[in-house]
């Protein structure tokens, strides 16, 4: 990494910044809520591997979050973490703030955080229901809503949104997850629309079964049936939801905007 201080020319004064500042500000920024383990820690580092500043935000998982920044860091990529519960809108404002006088813009907000919970339907309690549309729609929705402003203004941004295929097809003994999850695809159908002219792409990753720790729910016997279930006989991994989030972030995907991509070996098709 360069050393050496250069000019530049900023408001018609002259300053000397120290290249690697100058490189950091070159840069695109990415925003990845629920980015210390899983689908967001894979996609931080596609990302990083692609010259992006990265801001993990996690809730629960500290240890994991430093880590991954830690590894980031060490590579020579501009990081920061920040804590904050996404269902919480003075907690995403607070972190949105941040992230902007340390990166100055986020050109791209991946909407990933998310739970997971197997329950009989006439089992799910209120707090049950609340929990999972909290998180997956209310989060989404306050982090859009504060993101959006500094997109709006450069008239450029991306904004993908985590679901999943039971948001498409629906999954027994899971019906608050589908329902988030459907209620994801809504949104950004929605929202593509309204952001169009403003020449922001929203777009949607519906991953099927992916070998993460939200899954370590299903048994053995419901691992077989699904793995038999798809095509390309093997579960996918973080990375290849992460490699579909980053197409979507990417300039070859400025006509996609409103679509749902589906990394899923066949599972749906």
């Amino acid at each position: 990494m360069w050393k050496e201080m250069i000019y530049i020319i900023f408001n018609n004064k002259r300053k000397i910044l120290n290249s690697e500042r100058i490189v950091g500000l070159m840069k695109k920024t990415v925003l990845i809520t629920g980015s210390s383990r899983g689908i967001g820690r894979a996609t931080a580092e596609v990302f990083a591997k692609n010259h992006y500043n990265i801001i993990i935000n996690y809730l629960h998982s500290e240890k994991d979050a430093f880590s991954l920044a830690s590894s980031l860091e060490e590579q020579g990529h501009r990081v920061m973490v920040y804590r904050a519960d996404i269902a919480k809108r003075d907690q995403v404002e607070a972190m949105v703030e941040k992230s902007l006088s340390t990166f100055q813009t986020i050109d791209v907000l991946i909407n990933n955080a998310g739970i997971a919970q197997q329950k009989l339907f006439m089992d799910i309690t209120e707090d049950d229901w609340n929990r999972m549309l909290n998180i997956h729609v209310k989060g989404m929705f306050y982090c859009c809503q504060c993101v959006l402003p500094g997109m709006i203004r450069r008239k450029e941004g991306k904004i993908i949104n985590v679901s999943s295929i039971w948001g498409m097809t629906g999954a027994s003994c899971e019906v608050h997850y589908s329902t988030a999850k459907a209620a994801v695809i809504g949104f950004t159908k929605a929202l593509a629309k309204e952001l169009g002219p403003s020449n922001i792409q929203v777009n949607c990753v519906a991953p099927g079964i992916i070998e993460t720790d939200m899954n370590d729910l299903l048994n053995e016997k419901e691992r077989s049936s699904l793995l038999e279930e798809t095509p390309l006989l093997r579960f996918g991994t973080p990375t290849d939801v992460a490699n579909a989030v980053f197409f979507l972030a990417s300039t070859k995907a400025d006509f996609l905007t409103g679509q749902v991509l589906s990394p899923n070996g066949g599972f749906v098709i």
